[in-house]
């Protein structure tokens, strides 16, 4: 396996998000390109990161499976500058990271031995409702709802959608109707959950690719949001519902 990239900061964006809620996983090439999918600890959310050959300036791969260090792969890649070229090459059990610009400098990562997990398809879930809005604007929706609580509600009503957060004096709010450009599009039955905003909090990080975030979910059912960047590198979350009594 061989990949060479210009667009540094998309990789060191992508796997920064990644590294937030995994510490390892494993980073699979084929002729679709790299992706890795996996479960934090806790199993409450899982990552699914996909960057297509066309992103690439050069890609060779052929059904490699690279058991990584998501936390030291991140350090690494993160010492690039901008203008440089990465190379991501396997050489005998291990991932060799070269950096290009005004010098050359190499990394090593030694591949570790995890299992494979036994993940539900993400594919295979099924949401009643789906809404696309500007990525800012969800962000501000969480740091606004951690403001007052812990966990935030996402609803939407009849061409309307709401995330409310209520704590034991405070609430906050962030109402999107048809008509505010920040939502661009609204579909599905009306849907009303709850989700951990620790988690939220980590996973907008990925705003970085995209400045607007597909969100689906369902009533007390987990979420997926997922951000798509121009070259269709794309970042998905599967997060879990926090089921508990309503206000």
């Amino acid at each position: 396996m061989k990949a060479t990239l210009s667009k540094t900061d998309l990789l060191k964006d992508a796997f920064s998000t990644v590294g937030e809620l995994i510490d390892e996983g494993i980073l699979k090439a084929d002729k679709n390109g790299l992706n890795l999918t996996a479960a934090d600890r806790a199993m409450v959310a899982v990552v699914q990161f996909r960057m297509p050959p066309n992103v690439f300036e050069e890609y060779k791969a052929d059904n490699v499976s690279m058991p990584i260090n998501i936390t030291n792969f991140v350090s690494i890649i993160k010492r690039a500058k901008s203008d440089d070229k990465i190379t991501l090459e396997l050489k005998e059990g291990k991932l060799e990271i070269t950096m290009k610009g005004d010098s050359t400098r190499k990394f090593t990562l030694p591949l570790i031995n995890i299992q494979e997990e036994e993940l539900p398809s993400i594919e295979k879930l099924e949401f009643k409702t789906k809404a696309r809005v500007k990525s800012d604007v969800l962000k501000n929706g969480i740091d606004d709802a951690e403001v007052v609580s812990d966990s935030v509600v996402f609803e939407a009503k009849k061409d309307t959608f709401i995330m409310k957060a209520v704590g034991d004096t405070s609430s906050a709010e962030l109402i999107l109707s048809k008509d505010d450009p920040a939502l661009l599009e609204l579909q599905g039955s009306e849907s009303r959950a709850r989700y951990p905003l620790d988690y939220l909090k980590k996973m907008i990080k990925a705003a970085k690719l995209s400045d607007e975030v597909t969100i689906m979910w369902s009533k007390d059912y987990p979420m997926k949001l997922t951000f798509k960047d121009p070259d269709k590198v794309e970042i998905s979350f599967v997060l879990a519902p926090r089921v508990q009594e309503e206000e």
